[in-house]
């Protein structure tokens, strides 16, 4: 049986260091991944209770900060699990590109699949204005300070 996949990417104005530890950060997803992640506390190391709109569920990060890679199984409590492959990667002194690919799993109904796709689409826009507007403010209290 076949799966499906999709790889989503944003370019962002803000260096990989800056952009990796922001979203390495599980603390800091109720703020970007708008649809998917309504709270979330750690459970013990390296997993994390979500509270979503459909219940709750878990985090499983799999990170290594060298390589740029942000991995983790994100556990839907009624959609299934969702083994997620990412990468931020240096595009300049001040630039990344976050990079996404969301694997369907075999418990995962494919409708539920597809319509989560735009929305995860929109939480990766949102996360880019939250790491811009970092990197504009830290650019900014730069100018000031010379």
């Amino acid at each position: 049986m076949t799966t499906a996949s999709v790889t989503l990417s944003v370019q962002i104005a803000c260096s990989a260091t800056e952009a990796f530890r922001f979203i390495a950060d599980p603390a800091t997803m109720p703020q970007s991944a708008i649809h998917n992640v309504k709270a979330i506390r750690s459970l013990r190391q390296n997993e994390w209770e979500i509270h979503t709109p459909r219940g709750a569920g878990r985090l499983i990060p799999n990170y290594h900060q060298t390589l740029g890679i942000l991995d983790n199984e994100f556990v839907d409590p009624r959609e299934g699990s969702c083994e997620v492959s990412a990468r931020i990667v240096h595009a300049g002194p001040k630039n990344s590109v976050y990079m996404i690919t969301l694997v369907k799993s075999l418990s995962m109904p494919l409708e539920a699949f597809r319509r989560g796709t735009p929305m995860v689409e929109e939480e990766l826009q949102t996360m880019k204005r939250i790491l811009d507007q970092v990197n504009s403010d830290a650019n900014s209290q730069s100018n000031h300070s010379q």
